[in-house]
């Protein structure tokens, strides 16, 4: 199985997929985490380009399309294997609610393998900005409103369960079991 977390920057994809996994693996199951963007060059590239000031110029923001693309491609080997349930920080999702112009992220990404089941993990646009560094260019108000709404909008195109982040750690965490277990044959009355 292939679960994608998205999220606005701050969400607490990062926890929440650390928190997944240790449950998958406590219930019996092989798990493996993936981010986006990865450690390759590429990854490192995109957080590079990422921190630059003219990133919101349509130039950039092929760029940044061409670049994810690739990046994206690194990974999509691993999730032909069955074995495992893979969690994804990140998918092409994030591309198509952050990058525009939509036809040529979508275009760029045809070859993206489709989670199984989307996260969706809905803050409130101020928390998010209180819990990012403010280090990308991305990361203020107006732009994250935006964001946020395209999710809501993609989500609908998806397998999707919203998950309601303005919530403590542990309630998140539940909800997000609770989401996953019928996914995955789990009794959701056992959740731990």
């Amino acid at each position: 199985m292939y679960i994608v977390f998205e999220g606005i920057d701050g969400a607490g994809k990062s926890t929440q997929i650390q928190l997944l996994k240790e449950w998958l693996e406590a219930n019996g199951f092989r798990v493996e985490t993936l981010v986006e963007p990865t450690d390759s060059e590429v990854g490192k590239l995109i957080r590079k380009f990422l921190q630059h000031p003219d990133a919101n110029s349509e130039q950039f923001q092929k760029t940044l399309g061409l670049l994810f693309a690739a990046d994206r491609m690194l990974i999509m080997d691993k999730l032909s294997d069955d074995s495992k349930i893979f969690i994804s920080d990140r998918s092409f999702i994030s591309s198509l609610a952050y990058q525009e112009p939509a036809e040529w992220i979508e275009v760029l990404n045809k070859y993206a393998k489709k989670p199984d089941l989307l996260l969706l993990l809905d803050l409130d646009v101020k928390k998010s900005v209180a819990r990012t560094s403010g280090e990308d260019t991305f990361e203020n108000e107006a732009f994250l409103t935006g964001v946020k709404e395209n999710y809501l909008k993609l989500s609908k195109d998806f397998t999707c369960e919203i998950i309601n982040a303005n919530n403590g750690v542990n309630k998140v965490s539940s909800d997000i079991k609770k989401a996953v277990a019928p996914y995955l044959g789990i009794c959701p009355d056992c959740i731990l």
